[in-house]
């Protein structure tokens, strides 16, 4: 595994029974890090420029731009919070390398009824990212049953379009 950042290698163990705020690769997390610090400086800055420059408009109980702003303030703060969640105390993963079944962390190809290849990134979290993937977590209906499996087998889940079969073409670990 890569080196982790400070703040990882140096945080408190966590106790018995207590769970991750959230399953990341290290690849997400310093993603998810850098997005958080931007929110907290620029982001606020910005928001703080833009409802100064609404109020201006005049009486802000019927002023539109006034009413957007805050809005807008209201989605950053929401993001804020949940990355400071995530990122309180995560569990860093890597995909294993050799392994003869599908897991967390890895670049599935499937070939669809329509003989059509698709690429995901099986993740725990929706906040992962793999360039030219899609993300499905371990909780979908299709990242459900991919888990587990190998190259060849037929897989067939349920969706709200209705039901659907894909067959395992390859995976890998993805290595960001």
């Amino acid at each position: 595994m890569p080196e982790l950042p400070e703040e990882l290698r140096t945080k408190a163990p966590r106790r018995s029974g207590q769970e991750p705020t959230s399953v990341l690769t290290l690849d997400a997390y310093l993603r998810l890090k850098t997005e958080l610090d931007d929110l907290r400086d620029r982001g606020r800055t910005e928001m703080g420029l833009r409802l100064l420059r609404a109020r201006e408009h005049g009486d802000i109980r019927e002023n539109a731009e006034y009413d957007a702003a805050k809005n807008a303030q209201g989605l950053m703060e929401a993001r804020i919070r949940d990355l400071q969640q995530m990122l309180r105390d995560p569990e860093i993963i890597e995909a294993a390398v050799g392994s003869d079944a599908i897991g967390i962390g890895m670049l599935v190809t499937v070939l669809d009824e329509d003989g059509d290849e698709e690429t995901y990134l099986l993740s725990a979290s929706a906040e992962e990212r793999a360039k030219g993937a899609r993300t499905i977590t371990t909780i979908s209906p299709l990242g459900s049953v991919l888990e587990g499996k190998a190259v060849g087998d037929e897989v067939e889940y349920q969706a709200p379009g209705g039901s659907f079969k894909c067959t395992v073409v390859r995976f890998e670990p993805y290595a960001g």
